[in-house]
């Protein structure tokens, strides 16, 4: 060693700012000739003994030290460190206000280039270096051993030490680590993220647990993997940063699982979610959009929902795919703002499925097709969305999938998802999610499909049993309307009639079954059939519902039915009225005052035991009987009192016409979609110049 050259302190520069075990025990550095005297010593050695320099350089190092073996000992091992070893030692030097001080020595020769061999010393404070070398004894047995990977930084963020099981986990040997920053080493690390977590940690002490890193290291290269990371800071005795310790641990399976498990929950979401938005209403087409609305964006960018053109117009699906099908488009979403949307065929557009096109084969094997690439060589999606495949890659389309929609063993349409931008391929949890959505929204579609076949099959059956064509007597003049619900379970039980009588007088006759349905209008039929045969006999009103209760006694499943029975002799203006169950009728005088008639309630038909009570009414010639079922009152959200108020009021001027009183009624009193059925018969009693059924 030079003795002229300035010694390097080890407490300063690039070994005090990596801080550690070297920042935290009480250190000299100094150094000798050959012959141990002292040439020279620096501020640490000052501190530690208590000399300035110029009392010591020059003199002898075991001087020093304590007199008798402690001085033979300092001889010794410079003697031995001369002669090229290094030596270590515990000696007990004097301090110059004199006290023993007991020090752990390192001394290794230094070839010097004009004086020959120096000894360079580091001293220690024996207690604190013990205390250190006993805690580096269980770190480093931690580091050695433990499967967690474990780094030490300096306060630069510079490796000091990693262990065999970071190096491991990295694929980056120790010394490739030393003194490189983490960017240097693993550059595919979410570097910025970490760096700005140890930083907080070395500003202000407090620890971070579980800190993600992610990204791939040499290790695994075409991976992605998760680290759990924890970081302390490390300080001196007086609790100055020297450094940050921080333990690693690979979760990525863990997060896999955990990833995979969140995913699931997402898809249970999902389908819960679908499961409230589809079907809200039993419409074909509202049915289709709300599939193509639920599955956007969580499970695709684009989704287009095709029905069975057969089902779409008429609500069969017809012979089914054989030799092909063609298909309208009833769902798209998002409907705005998409160019790949907007590039797919419009809504309402009928598309062709040859047999032999790719794309039919959901339809035909009733299982998805997935494309997980689209490329250009990739015809599949040109005929069906009038756009080629180059131009949806263009568009940003990468993945296609199609799911058939089908229920109780029929194909009814097929949906399609499209994916864009930088989200990943369809994956088998995706196309099961799929599979689910679509088959809620088939079974739903295929409830409307039935919901419109029962609908129209009990308006028909419901029609078919009205009466036809009704020719009142001489003197009675009429007007009806009947409408039917616009919900299938409301359809059914509604009807009126006319019949004449041999005597000159007429039955006007409503009655309301109270069920719904093809069984409500075919009990309705039974009825009214019984009431026309009964009406000839010339009964009277009484007996003649006592026989309608026997009618319905003999059905298999009972039903309850209101009814209003009125004989009227429009030579008289005599009316034998009988109420079972019924609204009230409404009379109108030929002045215009309208108010309801006052009759006993009666109980409806089918409970049985019943006797019913007629009343006797006279009424003058053109006076109005207006007959009606509650369908045209009864609202959900209004008092029948206002609404039968409402009637009163729009029957007080009726006009001439009974055809133009009946439609302002059920323009004013029905909303566009009726809750129930309405029947309507008003009849004008008396008149001098009767008029055909209108």
């Amino acid at each position: 060693m030079d003795e002229h050259k300035p010694t390097q302190d080890v407490t300063s520069g690039a070994a005090r700012d990596a801080g550690g075990w070297l920042g935290a025990v009480p250190m000299a550095l100094l150094a000798t000739g050959a012959d141990g005297t002292i040439v020279r010593w620096d501020a640490g050695a000052q501190d530690l003994l208590g000399y300035a320099p110029p009392e010591v350089v020059g003199r002898h190092i075991a001087e020093l030290l304590h007199p008798g073996t402690e001085r033979n000992l300092g001889r010794s091992l410079w003697e031995s460190a001369v002669k090229g070893r290094g030596v270590m030692g515990s000696v007990t030097a004097w301090h110059r206000d004199g006290h023993p001080v007991e020090l752990e020595i390192w001394a290794c020769p230094v070839p010097g280039r004009h004086t020959g061999t120096t000894v360079q010393v580091l001293a220690a404070d024996a207690h604190g270096a013990r205390r250190i070398r006993g805690s580096s004894v269980v770190w480093d047995g931690l580091f050695a051993r433990s499967p967690v990977g474990i780094a030490v930084f300096d306060t630069q963020l510079r490796f000091l030490r990693v262990n065999p099981a970071l190096e491991v986990m990295t694929g980056v040997s120790e010394a490739a680590h030393a003194g490189r920053r983490l960017l240097q080493v693993l550059p595919e690390l979410n570097v910025a993220e970490m760096e700005a977590v140890m930083r907080r940690v070395l500003a202000t002490g407090e620890p971070v647990l579980d800190s993600r890193l992610t990204g791939r290291t040499p290790a695994d290269p075409r991976t992605d993997r998760v680290w759990s990371c924890s970081y302390v800071r490390l300080e001196d005795a007086a609790d100055h940063p020297v450094g940050l310790a921080a333990s690693i641990i690979d979760i990525t399976e863990q997060q896999t699982d955990h990833l995979e498990a969140e995913a699931g929950r997402r898809r249970l979401a999902l389908l819960n979610e679908a499961v409230l938005k589809i079907g809200t209403t039993l419409e074909v087409e509202r049915t289709a959009q709300e599939l193509a609305e639920a599955a956007v964006p969580a499970l695709a960018d684009v989704v287009t929902v095709d029905v069975l053109e057969t089902l779409a117009a008429d609500g069969d699906p017809g012979v089914g795919l054989v030799g092909g099908a063609a298909l309208r488009r009833l769902g798209k979403a998002p409907l705005t703002d998409s160019a790949v949307a907007h590039a797919l065929a419009p809504l309402g557009r009928t598309l062709p499925f040859p047999a032999s096109a790719p794309f039919t084969q959901p339809l035909v094997d009733r299982r998805p097709f997935v494309i997980d690439r689209l490329d250009t060589q990739d015809a599949v999606l040109t005929t069906r969305h009038l756009a080629t495949s180059e131009d949806l890659l263009q568009l940003g389309v990468h993945s296609v999938m199609m799911a058939p929609l089908s229920a109780r063993g029929v194909v009814l349409g097929l949906a399609a998802f499209h994916r864009t931008g930088t989200g990943g391929a369809f994956a088998p949890d995706d196309i099961a999610l799929a599979g689910e959505l679509a088959a809620r929204a088939a079974v739903c579609i295929d409830n409307a499909r039935l919901y419109h076949r029962e609908h129209d099959t009990a308006v028909i059956l419901q029609r078919s049993m009205l009466p036809q064509h009704i020719t009142p007597p001489p003197g009675i003049e009429v007007a009806h309307r009947y409408l039917p619900a616009s919900d299938v379970n409301e359809v059914g039980g509604d009807w009126y009639d006319v019949v004449p009588l041999p005597d000159g007088t007429a039955a006007l006759l409503i009655g309301d079954v109270m069920g719904h349905g093809t069984a409500a209008a075919a009990v309705m039929g039974r009825l009214s059939a019984s009431v026309r045969a009964l009406a000839r006999l010339n009964l009277a009103p009484g007996d003649l519902l006592e026989h309608l209760e026997a009618t319905l006694a003999d059905l298999a499943h009972p039903m309850l039915a209101t009814f209003l029975y009125a004989v009227c002799d429009p030579a008289t203006g005599r009316c034998r009225i009988t109420r079972a169950g019924h609204p009230p009728p409404v009379v109108v005088t030929p002045d215009g005052a309208a108010s309801l008639l006052d009759l006993p309630t009666g109980a409806p038909l089918g409970i049985g035991g019943i006797h019913f009570t007629t009343a006797d009414v006279h009424l003058e010639p053109g006076t109005l009987l207006v007959f009606y079922t509650d369908g045209l009152v009864e609202t959900r959200a209004s008092d029948i009192d206002d609404r039968l108020s409402e009637l009163t009021h729009l029957l007080s001027r009726p006009g001439p016409s009974l055809t133009r009183l009946c439609d302002t009624l059920v323009s004013h009193l029905v909303p566009v979609s009726a809750d129930d059925d309405v029947a309507l018969l008003i009849a004008r009693i008396g008149t001098r110049h009767p008029g055909p059924a209108s």
